[in-house]
């Protein structure tokens, strides 16, 4: 199982929402750079970075501290928020990451991935599929459409993606454990790459999810409360 820490970006900071609430935020660290470096000295092997401004308001805000956190750390970066067109891939590419994640634009205009699969590669598209009560949720979770999870990333496979990072938003932020049955029927059900976000609280949680052949994890809150000692976790379940 591959694990992803998180570093989550609001104005220029790094961050948690509660729930992907914009209004319940808690400031971890004035520099996500450091917090970068700290998880690659943990033997991270990917970093998963979030635009949560770049969300909100549909185009990259916080590029800056994106390319510093690039260029600063040897170990491959994505990155999600904002992305809405092939432009904006091409300037998050520019930026130093090596994969974007496209949530959003995903759900309004399915040929959008194809697009970018067929221009950049599978390898370097991953679609975020964000949900709440099994409905995928756009705009920065601010909106829940009316579109079923499943059905949505077996869209995304015949679109050609490979890898799909699930979050259960009613889980994000809470550290009351993940959705592990749902993220397990997504990947039985689709036979994508699933990434499981949301609710990790400790080391029991990803052994739910690796027992469950859930591809990876992505790790945010347990690790800025000291619930999971990334080195630790590294040392257990990458492989």
């Amino acid at each position: 199982m591959k694990l992803y820490p998180a570093i989550d970006i609001k104005n220029g900071q790094c961050v948690r929402l509660r729930q992907g609430k914009f209004d319940d935020v808690i400031i971890y660290s004035n520099n996500p750079v450091d917090i970068a470096k700290e998880w690659e000295a943990c033997g991270a092997s990917f970093i998963h970075l979030v635009d949560l401004d770049g969300a909100l308001c549909g185009h990259a805000v916080n590029a800056e501290v994106i390319r510093k956190i690039a260029s600063t750390v040897n170990i491959p970066v994505e990155v999600g928020g904002g992305i809405r067109n092939i432009k904006d891939i091409e300037d998050v590419f520019a930026l130093g990451v090596s994969r974007v994640i496209i949530g959003t634009k995903a759900v309004e205009n399915p040929n959008f991935i194809k697009e970018a699969v067929d221009k950049f590669g599978a390898d370097k598209i991953v679609a975020g599929v964000d949900a709440k009560d099994g409905l995928v949720a756009i705009h920065g979770w601010e909106k829940v459409s009316n579109i079923k999870a499943v059905d949505l990333c077996m869209e995304m496979k015949k679109l050609g993606i490979k890898t799909i990072i699930y979050t259960d938003i009613s889980k994000d932020g809470m550290l009351s454990g993940p959705n592990v049955y749902q993220t397990k029927l997504l990947s039985d059900q689709t036979g994508l790459d699933i990434i499981a976000s949301g609710g990790v609280s400790g080391l029991k949680d990803l052994e739910l999810v690796d027992e469950a052949g859930i591809h990876g994890a992505i790790i945010g809150k347990a690790l800025y409360e000291n619930k999971i000692d990334l080195r630790q976790a590294v040392a257990m379940f990458e492989r």
